[in-house]
């Protein structure tokens, strides 16, 4: 396509290129341009003397962060999280897709989906309110509910061997119902005659969602999986931050708590930056790497 037929079609579909403007500018302004200031990484920033005027260091603060006596723990947090969410909060929408899908009763598949999306519109500070309160060693409903088959109180907030099961399990009741929206639309889209051909051979249901319906959805599964990839050493700053304390910070001190602490509270710009720009770079490899492997085995991938 030349210069010249590029142009005319613009001009020709002008309406649908300016609904596009909002979302670009919003880029623009909010992911592109701040990359500028990921120079400070490699500078002693200054606020005073600003980006531009202040000195540079090379790698010195990248050198910091793998000197740190912290490096091995938060990375091991950050990727127990991860993986913990990974193994438990990726499969438990699929799970729940395909047992929606396979309810009869229209009303009540509607009531299914209604009580599993509420969450969803819930603020983390309130999820994380509702937490605390269900797990309170004194009045909590799950030590009350311990106490009954004789088990001792637990204090699960203040425990650093159960903050990731708590953050995970909570995360997964908060998100399940809303991330099986792409995978019941995934669903839709299965031939129903190959349902009926299977029916016809015998097939139970169990046999058909697992040779009819997961086959049809696996590359939507697989697209999930490489786009969950892509923020693997990223956890959710608002939940982690909020459930900490120092009783379970050895097993909640993260990259994101860590980079929060050290950029501003404690006003370390170009160390945080160093963090943020390293954490950055390893998603970004991550993202490719999976991506490159799903291409090579299952022909799906995102480019």
């Amino acid at each position: 396509m030349t210069q010249q037929q590029m142009f005319k079609r613009i001009i020709r579909n002008y309406d649908l290129y300016l609904l596009l403007l909002p979302t670009l500018a919003y880029f623009i302004i909010f992911h592109y341009l701040p990359m500028y200031g990921l120079q400070i990484a490699f500078k002693n920033f200054n606020p005073v003397k600003g980006i531009l005027g202040s000195a540079w260091v090379g790698f010195d603060n990248f050198e910091r962060f793998f000197e740190s006596y912290q490096l091995v723990t938060i990375i091991r947090n950050t990727l127990g999280i991860s993986i913990y969410e990974l193994l438990v909060a990726f499969p438990a929408p699929i799970i729940l897709a395909l047992m929606i899908n396979q309810l009869t009763s229209e009303r009540f598949k509607r009531f299914v989906q209604t009580v599993t999306y509420a969450p969803h519109f819930i603020s983390t500070v309130v999820v994380v309110g509702i937490v605390y309160l269900l797990l309170s060693p004194k009045t909590g409903a799950v030590n009350s509910l311990l106490g009954m088959v004789g088990i001792k109180p637990i204090f699960f907030m203040g425990s650093a061997e159960w903050f990731k099961t708590v953050f995970v399990f909570s995360g997964v009741w908060q998100s399940v119902g809303w991330g099986t929206i792409i995978y019941l639309a995934a669903l839709t889209a299965v031939n129903p005659d190959l349902h009926e051909a299977a029916t016809v051979d015998g097939a139970s249901k169990l046999q058909r969602v697992y040779h009819v319906d997961i086959p049809s959805i696996m590359p939507t599964v697989i697209i999930m999986l490489i786009m969950n990839m892509g923020h693997m050493m990223s956890v959710g700053f608002e939940k982690v931050y909020l459930m900490q304390n120092q009783l379970n910070i050895d097993s909640s001190e993260t990259i994101q708590t860590y980079v929060y602490k050290a950029g501003l509270v404690q006003g370390q710009y170009s160390y945080s930056a160093a963090i943020g720009l390293f954490n950055t770079v390893i998603n970004f490899i991550l993202l490719i790497s999976v991506n490159k492997i799903a291409k090579s085995l299952k022909q799906t991938s995102l480019w």
